[in-house]
């Protein structure tokens, strides 16, 4: 009897109550976390509602497959930056993120203790350069030695930017991989090699498509290395080693000149760097979901 009543106490007491201090506690820290994460993601969505607002009126078909007009005159499009920046984008994507993960799986799978360190500390170091560094580097290595501004010398200072941030995602992917999963790989006779690339890397794509997914948002926004490498042109794109637009020296051009329909081409401009980047984010998104 007494040990039915003591169950019957303590069932009572599991129970929840919103009176009891671990319970009331624990909502009201639950609250505080949701009320910072919406302090957190609040500018974020003031910046894109705001740009929305101001690009928008301009959004038509013309927008994506004219060229500027001169300042006086109304209509026209960027229809020569978005290819321009899709070229950029594309070129330092094909020449760092090989690279990238190739480089975090050696420091991930394959390098010792002393080597990995030294180069996760160049990989961040890297990381923090600020991107005006990266393009006066550009400029001294390919655009003085070509003697010509080009899409290549600008694909070049935008990978040296997307490096690192692939390097250290992948590498960070490739850890988050339970070492029982290597184990067991070795265990049946796979080689290390063979455990990598069945194994491990397609465990950790979800975590290195984020990755890649970053390193492009980044590419895609810088407008310093740009303005040392490729400089700008009112023009479609003529070839890879010749100047080509980008959608964020447009914008850098045109967002304080005195002529109000070349400051809207600029807003809009906004919109769609701004939603290129949210549409990659998207995808990486739905691929990561279904590799899970």
């Amino acid at each position: 009897m007494n040990n039915s009543q003591t169950y019957s106490s303590d069932s009572v007491n599991l129970e929840y109550t919103a009176t009891k201090t671990r319970n009331w506690m624990g909502s009201l820290l639950t609250g505080l976390a949701f009320t910072f994460l919406g302090i957190a993601l609040l500018p974020l969505a003031l910046v894109i509602v705001y740009v929305f607002f101001k690009g928008v009126s301009r959004l038509n078909w013309s927008l994506f497959t004219e060229l500027p007009p001169p300042p006086l005159q109304s209509g026209g499009g960027i229809g020569h930056a978005i290819i321009g920046t899709l070229m950029l984008v594309a070129i330092a994507a094909v020449m760092s993120i090989p690279t990238g993960i190739l480089g975090g799986i050696y420091l991930s799978e394959f390098s010792d203790q002393r080597w990995g360190r030294w180069i996760r500390f160049a990989a961040n170091i890297l990381s923090g350069v600020p991107s005006i560094i990266m393009g006066i580097f550009a400029y001294g290595v390919l655009v003085v030695t070509m003697d010509s501004y080009s899409a290549i010398a600008g694909g070049f200072a935008l990978a040296i930017l997307m490096l690192p941030i692939v390097v250290r995602t992948t590498d960070e992917a490739l850890q988050l991989v339970d070492k029982e999963v290597r184990w067991a790989s070795v265990g049946v006779g796979a080689s290390n090699f063979h455990t990598v690339l069945y194994i491990v890397l397609p465990t950790a794509l979800p975590g290195i498509l984020t990755g890649t997914t970053l390193a492009v948002a980044r590419a895609a926004g810088e407008t310093a290395p740009l303005i040392f490498t490729v400089l700008y042109s009112q023009f479609w794109p003529k070839g890879l080693f010749s100047p080509v637009p980008s959608l964020s020296v447009l914008i850098y051009n045109f967002a304080t000149v005195p002529y109000d329909n070349q400051r809207e081409l600029a807003w809009a401009a906004s919109l769609v760097l701004v939603s290129l980047v949210l549409i990659t984010s998207v995808i990486s998104r739905l691929v990561t979901g279904k590799q899970r």
